[in-house]
């Protein structure tokens, strides 16, 4: 971890912010000076667009819990679950193959990604076609979320709103026009694969197992990767199974500084374009936004947003504050878990707000990263919204405070029945429709 000196502005404010957290759980806004303390601290996305409204190491209060429970079946059921159409506007598909799709997951690899001919439509299965199809989304700015070879409803939603936005036809299939403009905007990669030689700061890391208990995690330094098999899936957006898939021989635990694996290609495309001046969360499609000054959409990601018993907001919002690699302030009462000890969760990837927060004018409501990529977009959450690490990386560098947050196609009902924003956004499939699809410019 980072050892940071001080001024004594900085000491000052901090002990201030130590007294407000041990009271009352509260946050600062992000707009107050902490440029002292954070002079010395190490950014985690190159993207700095929003450095100036950029917190690091802060403590963040909010309304949300660890993943827990969570089984491989439950990401599954999540794959396929088809309720994100009803917040869309599907066109009829119109590409027919007669020939069946045979590929299979067991056949993915560098040399068949990079030579292979594309099966063309895709609406399914698993395999090449579909791993070099989450590839080529990766590198525009449809996110498919983590990259697992297999098809899912993270996967559709990308390619359907990356058809909306380039007036091709859409119904979330990728046939062979919606292929090109895919391989267009990813910058026309020769290789999607390629083999990398590590670093010596690609391997480096304690990798130790976490503890399960709260109080014991809050006594660690940084919650960090707990394998290098982790920081190494993370980094490159895939799943360790993926990444085993494409290293079969290689013992992934022993590599070290100068060995050479293959992983995806992502260098050369620029990502960086496009400020968001808005962003749209929708509830019932499962998805945020960011768009720009003229309602078009600059970036889409999946995300994971609350239950019907731990619901995320609707109305209208603000982000009111960034952080970068925030602590957790973990607060059982918060989270109707009792009358136990509040206790300061250290940051890093596998904190349960992840390595990026956005608050939100909501008190305890953010967007956010998470410790667990695999379910994004496939389960519900404690009521924020949350991003894989790369995505919350992303969104964050490209908004600031003040940037307005409007929640949409309320599916799991509202968490904030005050707000006069929800006259907007009842359930109803006519009225959902029409706001999913305002803003596809």
């Amino acid at each position: 971890m980072i050892k940071k000196v001080l001024s004594p502005k900085a000491k000052y404010y901090m002990f201030l912010l130590s007294i407000c957290v041990a009271l009352t759980g509260c946050v600062p806004d992000a707009n107050t000076n902490t440029a002292d303390a954070n002079a010395n601290t190490n950014s985690m996305s190159e993207n700095s667009n929003s450095e100036a409204n950029m917190e690091a190491n802060s403590e963040v209060s909010i309304y949300t819990d660890e993943e827990e429970d969570i089984t491989d079946e439950d990401v599954e059921k999540g794959r396929s679950d088809e309720g994100w159409k009803s917040f869309a506007e599907l066109d009829k598909p119109t590409e027919k193959n007669d020939k069946a799709n045979s590929e299979k997951y067991g056949d993915i690899n560098g040399e068949n990604i990079n030579t292979k001919e594309q099966y063309s439509p895709i609406s399914g299965g698993e395999g090449t076609s579909v791993l070099r199809t989450q590839l080529l989304l990766d590198r525009t700015n449809f996110s498919p979320g983590i990259i697992d070879g297999k098809w899912g409803k993270n996967t559709e939603k990308a390619v359907y709103w990356l058809q909306k936005s380039n007036g091709i036809p859409a119904h979330g299939e990728v046939d062979k026009t919606t292929y090109e403009k895919i391989v267009e905007l990813a910058g026309k990669p020769d290789k999607l694969i390629v083999e990398q030689k590590l670093t010596a700061k690609d391997v480096e890391g304690k990798f130790e197992k976490l503890p399960a208990d709260i109080y014991e995690k809050a006594k660690l330094d940084c919650m960090c990767y707990e394998s290098l098999e982790e920081k190494l899936s993370e980094t490159y957006h895939i799943t360790p199974g993926l990444l085993k898939q494409l290293n079969p021989k290689v013992e992934i635990k022993n590599l070290k500084a100068g060995d050479m694996i293959m992983i995806p290609n992502l260098e050369g495309v620029d990502k960086s374009g496009g400020n968001v001046a808005s962003i749209v969360v929708s509830d019932g499609g499962h998805f945020v936004h960011g768009l720009d000054s003229n309602e078009k959409i600059v970036v889409h990601y999946p995300s994971t947003l609350g239950s019907q018993y731990n619901p995320s907001p609707s109305g209208e919002y603000k982000i009111t504050g960034i952080a970068k690699d925030p602590s957790w302030n973990y607060q059982p009462k918060l989270l109707n878990k009792g009358d136990g000890e509040n206790a300061i969760i250290p940051p890093g990837p596998n904190n349960a707000v992840g390595v990026m927060w956005m608050a939100l004018s909501k008190p305890h409501f953010g967007i956010h990263g998470t410790s667990a990529p695999e379910t994004i977009g496939y389960v519900t959450s404690s009521g924020c919204i949350r991003l894989t690490n790369w995505d919350a990386l992303d969104l964050g560098g490209r908004v600031k405070a003040g940037t307005p947050v409007n929640f949409r196609d309320t599916a799991n009902g509202s968490e904030d029945s005050e707000n006069p924003g929800n006259s907007n956004t009842e359930n109803k499939n006519s009225e959902n429709k029409n706001t999913a699809n305002k803003n596809t410019k």
